[in-house]
């Protein structure tokens, strides 16, 4: 193995990531991640999640599904994204040297924010990227007050 050019010398914490890679490699397990947040590398469909002042947006990069076999819903501050990809086989081709692309059913379950507003959402489909907007409440965004002269 080679050190890490990023890490100083005696660094603790470099030194307990790189243990914790070779206990993954030598058991057989799946590396850690390395966000709370992080889900395991492969999920279908990839997302992006970004606020905005007005809202929260969350794009899935979903291509080759047809918008009418998604499901969006949202149901106590989850969002879930539910449904299938068919990958067509040409004829002729029924075995599989290599397959990276995935094919099948999937559902990925996102947390809303508290300020988000489940009454308020909007879900586009264009190109293969699945956009999702859902609006803040508006008591949550900040506004101006007005002062006025008390005299």
């Amino acid at each position: 193995m080679y050190p890490s050019l990023l890490s100083l010398p005696g660094d603790l914490f470099a030194e307990f990531d790189a243990l914790q890679r070779q206990m993954d490699r030598l058991l057989g397990t799946r590396p850690s991640s390395s966000s709370i947040r992080a889900v395991q590398r492969g999920s279908f469909p990839a997302i992006n999640i970004g606020t905005t002042p007005e809202a929260v947006e969350i794009y899935a990069f979903a291509p080759g599904i047809d918008p009418a076999r998604l499901d969006v819903s949202v149901d106590k501050g989850l969002l879930t994204l539910a449904g299938e990809r068919r990958v067509t086989v040409p004829d002729g081709a029924k075995t599989h040297y290599a397959s990276e692309r995935f094919d099948g059913s999937f559902r990925r379950v996102i947390a809303l924010p508290e300020d988000a507003d489940p009454d308020r959402v909007e879900a586009t489909y264009r190109d293969g990227v699945l956009r999702i907007r859902v609006q803040k409440r508006e008591t949550s965004r900040p506004r101006r007050i007005e002062v006025r002269d008390a005299a």
